[in-house]
Parts: structure tokens; sequence; C-alpha cells
């Protein structure tokens, strides 16, 4: 199943530390964690079709101790899971 848009252009292919520093720059707070609410913006930075969903999904992969944020120690796992979402579909491609 593909989650993001496929009329994305592959044209910016977005590595690990540009996905980690968009959801760094999605903290508006700047408390050093990431709300649903601040994830699901940067999910829709990257044009998914389905940002809740993937929201919701990355919560439960990427959020190890529950708390209902993703803190600094749990950011690498939520940038995996975006990475994973993407293989095999089209390129990532960051929105401003």
């Amino acid at each position: 199943m593909v989650f993001f848009k496929k009329s994305v252009s592959p044209s910016l292919l977005a590595e690990h530390e540009q996905i980690l520093s968009l959801f760094k720059g999605c903290d508006v707070n700047n408390d050093g964690k990431l709300s649903k609410d601040e994830v699901k913006a940067g999910i829709r930075r990257l044009q998914s079709r389905f940002p809740g969903f993937i929201t919701q999904r990355a919560f439960k992969v990427a959020d190890k101790n529950g708390d209902g944020f993703i803190s600094e120690a749990e950011l690498d796992e939520l940038v995996d899971y975006v990475l994973d979402c993407y293989e095999g579909s089209v390129a990532l491609r960051l929105t401003k």
C-alpha cells in the first residue's frame, strides 16, 4: 500500500538528515519533543495522502515510552519509519 502521492516529483531525494531536520523544524514550541500535531505537520510537508493515519502509525513505532510525544531519543525511529513508508514508492519531496 502506498501512503504518499505518486505524482510527487522524484527530483528531490531526501536523506535521513533532511527528514530529521524537517521534523526538528516542526517543534514549534521548542520543547525538544514532538506532539502528534507537530509530527502530522511534518508528514503533511512530505505530501502524504493520509497524514493522520501515518502519524498514528508513526507514534506506535517511535513513541517507545508511550508518553504521547516523540523525544529527541525517539526521533531516529520516527525518521526511519517515514523512510520505510516511502521505500519502493516514490522519492521524498519536501514542501515549504
